[in-house]
């Protein structure tokens, strides 16, 4: 065969020897393979000489600033050692709520182990979501009371608002349990710690003197209090999506007023998303209707009350449900839609109820001009 440069040689014959200079650089190469073997395998004991002090360091702030328990799986899936640590109170205590909003339609048995790991670890937001689960889902009323309770004492202000609501409305047990004046003190609690719906609660209570003492100058100051903070976050949120539009090129322009007790619409989007134990709630019975009833909590219930089973509180970022029949207050206009707590009602009625609301006079006169044989009109009264 001719090559280009008019040299010939035959395929058959038999290669010549290797030149002394590629077989040095097989020589060199396999020795720069070696060292960096060797150079690894540094690395590895290096990385095993860590002290677990630091490597649990470094879990706790993965953890604390995980947006999803993806991220916090992967991190501990990295290896064996990052997988044993990751199992220490010290990182369980710090779980951002994030990672430990788990829906319900994700629900199982590894979730709850998990949720319960790190509520003993002390991690206050797991014990006020599996709380919320317990109580209101699995229908395991202490236990979930006494986990709401250990964040109360920690100063979770979710929790002390929830306890409130329970209780007013005395759930779990008769209408002899309520305790007002529990409630209106951890309302105040939670109030004083920044919670929004428990200062628009206790300005209701000190207006209409329900478990406190009246007072209708105080139940005022505290409402407009409540109004202010919902502006202020209303605009900061607004300001936020002004400056995403901006930055996407689109122009937005709504209005957002949260002064939902001084005639202003107030908007869902502006209102802030609802905390990951509410969204498991809606979530939860939106799939397992109570009593046969509407899934939606938003959705007007008849009126007619058949014995059937218990209602959701018709604010539709709430999710309570009732523990007992006639548990929640009703609309003393129309008797139609129920609320766990003032401030649900309060969001509730600017938000949709005041275009919906109908007496009950005029719902009755309709009912008795177009008799329906099929339909059972009997009004509950208002609580």
């Amino acid at each position: 065969m001719k090559t280009r440069r008019g040299a010939c040689y035959s395929c058959h014959e038999p290669a010549a020897e290797e030149p002394e200079m590629h077989r040095r650089k097989r020589r060199r190469t396999a020795m720069e393979a070696a060292g960096c073997a060797a150079a690894a395998a540094a690395v590895g004991d290096m990385f095993e000489d860590l002290p677990d002090d630091l490597l649990l360091s470094i879990l706790a702030d993965v953890a604390a600033s995980a947006r999803s328990p993806a991220d916090l799986a992967g991190a501990t899936m990295t290896c064996k050692r990052f997988r044993e640590l990751g199992q220490s109170k010290v990182v369980l205590a710090k779980v951002s709520p994030r990672c430990l909003a788990v829906r319900a339609k994700s629900w199982s048995d590894s979730a709850h182990r998990f949720l319960q790991r790190c509520a003993d670890a002390g991690n206050l937001d797991a014990c006020y979501l599996l709380g919320m689960i317990r109580f209101y889902c699995l229908g395991s009323r202490g236990s979930g009371a006494a986990l709401m309770a250990a964040a109360a004492v920690g100063g979770h202000r979710e929790a002390l608002y929830s306890l409130a609501v329970i209780q007013f409305n005395g759930s779990g047990g008769s209408k002899d349990d309520r305790d007002l004046r529990a409630g209106a003190a951890l309302c105040a609690r939670a109030a004083s710690l920044g919670h929004v719906d428990a200062l628009r609660e206790l300005g209701h209570c000190l207006q209409d003197g329900y478990g406190v003492r009246r007072s209708l100058l105080d139940g005022r100051r505290l409402l407009i209090q409540a109004n202010a903070r919902e502006l202020a976050a209303a605009v900061t949120t607004s300001a936020s999506l002004l400056r995403a539009a901006a930055s996407s090129g689109k122009a937005s322009r709504r209005h957002s007023c949260l002064l939902s007790d001084f005639g202003c619409r107030a908007a869902v989007a502006a209102a802030g998303e609802a905390h990951a134990a509410n969204r498991f709630l809606v979530e939860w019975f939106a799939s397992r209707p109570l009593g046969g009833e509407s899934s939606s909590p938003a959705a007007a219930p008849a009126p007619a009350d058949d014995g059937g089973g218990l209602r959701l509180c018709s604010h539709a970022l709430c999710g309570r449900p009732e523990t007992r029949r006639h548990e929640f207050r009703r609309c003393s206009v129309c008797g139609v839609v129920n609320y766990c707590s003032r401030a649900c009602q309060a969001l509730h009625w600017k938000m949709a109820h005041k275009a919906e609301c109908t007496p009950m006079d005029r719902w009755l006169d309709g009912a008795n001009a177009n008799p329906n044989p099929n339909a059972v009109a009997v009004a509950a009264p208002a609580l």
